[in-house]
């Protein structure tokens, strides 16, 4: 099967016999990620971890809270959550990716502190 990253938090869908008709038709990995399509926050928060990357030397790296700081304000721990999901639809498209003590990480699996860099 063709691996698939959820539209929404960006993590990996696992396959399920119940989609086999209609594989190329899934996009989200749960309801609640089908009602909580991205929105212009979550846009945002996008926007502003590439910006933060590309004012940093190559190799650098910058915590999800950067950008969630940026876009959120005094809110920014709310923000937090979703910082991290727009992080990994940037990994699904290529632009990013996640490390945790300098190595690359699954973002689908990783738990704890992690930092964003440019591919």
């Amino acid at each position: 099967m063709d691996e698939k990253t959820c539209a929404t938090c960006g993590r990996r869908i696992e396959w399920r016999k119940k989609w086999a008709r209609d594989w190329e038709n899934v996009r989200y990995c749960s309801d609640a990620c089908r009602r909580h399509k991205p929105s212009d926050t979550d846009r945002a928060l996008e926007t502003a971890i590439v910006e933060l990357l590309d004012q940093r030397a190559a190799g650098k790296t910058i915590c999800p809270s950067e950008a969630a700081k940026q876009v959120g304000g005094d809110g920014w721990r709310d923000l937090m959550e979703p910082s991290r999901k727009a992080a990994r639809r940037l990994v699904d498209a290529g632009m990013i990716e996640i490390t945790q003590q300098g190595h690359v990480v699954d973002p689908s699996t990783a738990k704890g502190p992690i930092r964003l860099r440019r591919t």
